[in-house]
C-alpha cells in the first residue's frame, strides 16, 4: 500500500488541512482505520487528528483517491467535524469515550 499526496491545502480559517491523496494497493481495498493511520503517520499528526471524508476506488484497478482533514488539534476536531465521519472513522470512541460516541445505528439512520 503506497499513498501519494495529490493536494494539501492549510486551511488557516479552520484550523485545519484539507489534503487529497492516492492509494495504491494489492489485494483487498484497505480499511478506513488502516488509510486514516497511514496517512496520519505521513502528516505528522495524530490519529485523532485525521477525518477521512470520501474514498473512492476504481473498478477493475488497485487505485483508490479519497480526501481528508487533518486538524491542529483534537478540540478543533470536535467543535468543527460531522459526528459520523467521526464515528466512521473511529475518532469518536477516542474523543467522546465509548459510551458517549454515537452509536453506529444512529448515524446509518440518519
Amino acid at each position: 500500500m503506497e499513498i501519494s499526496i495529490t493536494s494539501n491545502k492549510q486551511n488557516e480559517l479552520l484550523s485545519r488541512r484539507e489534503v487529497e491523496f492516492t492509494l495504491t494497493y494489492n489485494g483487498a481495498t484497505p480499511s478506513r482505520k488502516l488509510v486514516q493511520a497511514k496517512l496520519a503517520a505521513m502528516v505528522n499528526a495524530g490519529k485523532d487528528q485525521v477525518v477521512l471524508d470520501t474514498m473512492k476506488s476504481r473498478f477493475g484497478m488497485c487505485l483508490l483517491t479519497g480526501s481528508a482533514r487533518v486538524y491542529q488539534s483534537k478540540d478543533d476536531l470536535v467543535k468543527l467535524e460531522r459526528a459520523y465521519l467521526m464515528t466512521r472513522g473511529g475518532v469518536a470512541d477516542e474523543v467522546f469515550g465509548a459510551q458517549d460516541a454515537p452509536s453506529e445505528d444512529a448515524a446509518e439512520a440518519s
